[in-house]
């Protein structure tokens, strides 16, 4: 049996939203690297935080201060910060922040994947940005132009699907048919008709697509905005769509847990949806406007 040894990382918002986006960034961090020694200590080979984890979940607002969180991929503090945690253990590292571009006026919401050697592998970002009371995403983040990037890590082949992605089932399968054995989806996502669906779709996701998936939720209540309580629970779903491993409801927490990568390949075997496909029948979706 083939294990890949999974880390995940909640987390509540460290400081006040009334300070700056720097300050913030280093009291995340710092509250981070504890929880990522810890991991080190325990062998995890694929770690992965919460979406835009330096930073409050600042959506609600419309307020262009939180520009200031953007940082530059790979060239930033936090990018170059995990690239030496990453090589110190070995472990690859899914990173989520804020992406600040050459471009004036155009950011991200990126996931950078740094390999166990430290070395960087690309990026993924978020595809499917929501514009709706509470979640005003489109004021802050440009879609991404994915081409559904696999990541050759050391340890498997990686995949990555943010938050509001999760979603739409067309993007899981195109991470799945570029090889995906392990997908992270670092979210940020509160109670109500979510949590509902928290538990839904991605183990829905994994079976359809014969693959791991990491689910990562942060925990808490942030001021000022409201918009209600961050649910924590995340966890690893099975190619079978069985939750395996769940951290709390509303404790920072790191969990760890081995996933049987053998489980891929049997899965896709026994059920053969990819073989299945009727990708000539689907024309008219991609067309419907």
């Amino acid at each position: 049996m083939t294990n890949l040894r999974g880390g995940l990382i909640q987390m509540a918002l460290k400081g006040s939203t009334d300070d700056t986006p720097e300050n913030i960034r280093q009291a995340m961090l710092e509250a981070h690297l504890p929880l990522i020694d810890e991991a080190g200590a325990q062998g995890v080979q694929v770690l992965c935080f919460q979406e835009v984890f330096t930073q409050p979940y600042f959506c609600p607002s419309q307020d262009s201060k939180w520009y200031a969180a953007a940082e530059e991929i790979p060239e930033g503090p936090t990018c170059k910060l995990m690239q030496e945690y990453a090589k110190k253990y070995s472990m690859v590292i899914v990173v989520p922040i804020y992406e600040r571009t050459n471009v004036a006026g155009v950011y991200y919401n990126t996931a950078a994947v740094i390999d166990a050697d430290g070395s960087y592998l690309g990026k993924y970002r978020k595809t499917h940005i929501p514009q709706v009371a509470g979640f005003w995403e489109k004021f802050f983040f440009k879609p991404g132009a994915s081409e559904w990037p696999v990541f050759n890590t050391a340890y498997c082949k990686l995949g990555v699907y943010i938050c509001y992605d999760r979603h739409f089932p067309e993007g899981w399968r195109a991470l799945a048919l570029n090889g995906a054995e392990y997908i992270v989806n670092p979210s940020a996502t509160v109670a109500g008709l979510s949590e509902y669906l928290w538990k839904l779709e991605q183990p829905a996701s994994a079976v359809a697509n014969g693959c791991w998936i990491g689910a990562i939720n942060r925990v808490g209540v942030e001021e000022p905005w409201n918009i209600g309580e961050f649910y924590g629970q995340s966890y690893f779903v099975n190619p079978r769509g069985q939750i395996e491993k769940e951290a709390s409801r509303d404790n920072d927490e790191l969990i760890v847990h081995d996933m049987n990568m053998d489980m891929v390949r049997e899965v896709r075997d026994l059920w053969q949806f990819f073989r299945d496909r009727r990708p000539d029948a689907y024309g008219p979706l991609v067309a419907l406007e």
